[in-house]
């Protein structure tokens, strides 16, 4: 495997020329959930994506596991991976930054001896005082890291398609 830093320095072009390449990288991997492109002004863009349960062995035509490792880990337990990627404007042309964090599923026990739909009957009362909040997007997951072996596969693809190499 071919190591590509991170960031890497994309060759110049126009803003929009950039960003559209990137999404369509990013794409193919992950549901984009927020975009704010690369423009004249601020020179800094940046992309989120949603949360993504992770490919497993029986999904091969999926590409968010970069690995046969990462496919069976996958497979056993329930992982999820969310990328954010960062662009900014430099001298020599482009920065992207590719960060994809991986998170374990909290299982719940599956013999557990309670029971959450006990009603009490000690007269309190109970008082909702946000909601409609949502819930966090983190909430019943562990934090793993980074999942450097994906990031480097959607580096590669971003300088591949372009037929481009670092600067």
């Amino acid at each position: 495997m071919v190591y590509h830093p991170n960031p890497t320095v994309l060759p110049p072009g126009t803003p929009e020329q950039i960003w559209e390449h990137v999404v369509d990288v990013v794409d193919d991997y992950f549901e984009i959930s927020r975009e704010i492109p690369v423009s004249q002004l601020d020179e800094v863009g940046r992309l989120d994506t949603v949360p993504l349960v992770g490919a497993t062995l029986l999904e091969p035509w999926r590409h968010d596991s970069a690995n046969f490792d990462e496919r069976l880990e996958a497979t056993l337990q329930t992982i999820r991976r969310q990328a954010v990627v960062h662009v900014s404007r430099v001298q020599q042309g482009y920065l992207v930054e590719v960060l994809v964090y991986k998170q374990l599923e909290v299982a719940k026990p599956m013999q557990a001896t309670g029971d959450t739909s006990l009603l009490r009957y000690d007269g309190s009362l109970t008082r909702i005082e946000n909601p409609i909040a949502e819930q966090p997007l983190d909430e019943g997951w562990i934090p793993m890291g980074r999942d450097t072996a994906l990031e480097q596969r959607i580096l590669g693809h971003l300088l591949a398609c372009r037929e481009l190499t670092p600067m």
